[in-house]
């Protein structure tokens, strides 16, 4: 017989028996959905935070007060005056900034009430940062003591035809120093440009003051949450790194975007492995199904079988007969498992607003897992029927 003609007779088989054919399907249909959706979501997950290390600064070096220790909880400390000078001096440093992040404050603006995040910045954050941008305005200055630069969202929130503020207004707000509540006014001097979240750091509702106006109204002494350094090159980084490790000691922790990436790159390479892993299970479930249902056909179609075999059919023949029976419904099921994963992971990303990973190559991927899965699910039901004597197949039907 041609391979055609053994093509032919198998999908010819597969339709006389649609019920089974569509269960198997489903068993393949599920296991590779779940694998390609999963794997697209953590695709898109690193895909984002690869975006939001380089908003990061390749050039940039983080310095943060406390251990961070892996299974460890995180031993939390603050940083000075000292630290930043200690930062400036370090051979290979161009410029460091201090940083307050996540105060609180609430003002009220045509009635509207905000109460957004408050962060401190230094003089060189929008050198060394290269997000966010400022909009429109300028930046702050060293010489600055009651300006602020305002997010887009409060500027201009969404449900608004024109902007509510603008460059030179003047704000009342009102913010809790140590328990007591006092009341500032500050002028606008630049709005930000959007950006959206940077390790849960946004700026698109958020305003920004002098870092020294922070510590003095809200009663920080001369205590920063964090500093910014800007290595002299990329080559330098990791030097400029190491020696602050070295200067700083074990008090602070040290990042660079590399370093940081290495470490989640870590972590969702052991969930994908993970959720793959827990994904594919379904997968030989599904196989089992389709050993048990092959094995079933075979021994329902004994007399189709010893009738080929009479007129002249090899066992090999038969061998293939049953095996692309098998890597048919693995194909079929697979391409269909891999499209609706795509869809699924690209309604849960759009839903929890995370860009999804898609590719052509995930797909063959996961289609060829479930043909390969298939194909070995019924080697030994197309095994058993090839070796079935004519005469022994006609006696038995």
């Amino acid at each position: 017989m041609f391979i055609l003609d053994v093509l032919l007779m198998s999908v010819a088989g597969l339709r006389e028996r649609k019920f089974r054919f569509a269960l198997n399907l489903l068993g393949i249909l599920i296991g590779v959905s779940a694998i390609t959706g999963l794997i697209s979501i953590t695709q898109g997950l690193n895909t984002s935070i690869t975006g939001q290390l380089e908003i990061f600064g390749s050039q940039n070096v983080v310095v943060i007060p406390g251990q961070f220790q892996q299974g460890q909880a995180p031993v939390i400390g603050t940083l000075t005056k000292r630290d930043l000078d200690i930062v400036r001096d370090t051979l290979g440093v161009v410029r460091a900034t201090p940083m307050i992040i996540m105060q609180t404050a609430r003002f009220e603006i045509q009635g509207r009430i905000f109460t957004p995040p408050v962060f401190g910045l230094g003089e060189d954050y929008f050198s060394i940062q290269q997000n966010p941008k400022i909009d429109k305005g300028r930046a702050l200055q060293r010489t600055d003591s009651s300006a602020i630069i305002i997010g887009p969202n409060i500027a201009h929130p969404e449900d608004e035809d024109d902007p509510i503020v603008q460059i030179g207004d003047r704000i009342k707000i009102e913010v809790d120093n140590q328990g007591e509540p006092e009341e500032h006014t500050f002028r606008v001097v630049g709005i930000i440009e959007k950006s959206g979240s940077s390790f849960g750091i946004s700026f698109d509702d958020a305003i920004a003051m002098p870092v020294r106006t922070a510590q003095q109204i809200y009663g920080l002494g001369g205590e920063f949450d964090r500093i910014i350094a800007q290595a002299e090159s990329l080559e330098a980084v990791d030097f400029v790194a190491n020696r602050l490790q070295d200067r700083m000691g074990d008090d602070v922790t040290v990042m660079t975007s590399e370093s940081v990436q290495q470490t989640i790159g870590s972590v969702l390479g052991t969930i994908e492995s993970v959720l793959g892993g827990i994904a594919a299970i379904s997968l030989v479930v599904a196989g089992v199904g389709i050993i048990n249902t092959m094995t079933i056909s075979v021994m329902e179609r004994t007399k189709e079988i010893g009738i080929l075999k009479a007129v002249g059919a090899k066992s090999l023949d038969i061998l293939l007969l049953f095996i692309f029976e098998s890597a048919f419904t693995g194909l079929v099921g697979g391409t269909l498992g891999a499209a609706f994963g795509f869809f699924l992971s690209g309604l849960i990303g759009g839903y929890i607003d995370l860009p999804i990973t898609t590719s052509y190559t995930l797909g063959l991927y996961v289609v060829g897992f479930a043909m390969l899965t298939s194909t070995l699910s019924g080697i030994y039901p197309a095994w058993r029927a090839a070796n079935m004597h004519p005469v022994d197949a006609l006696r038995n039907e």
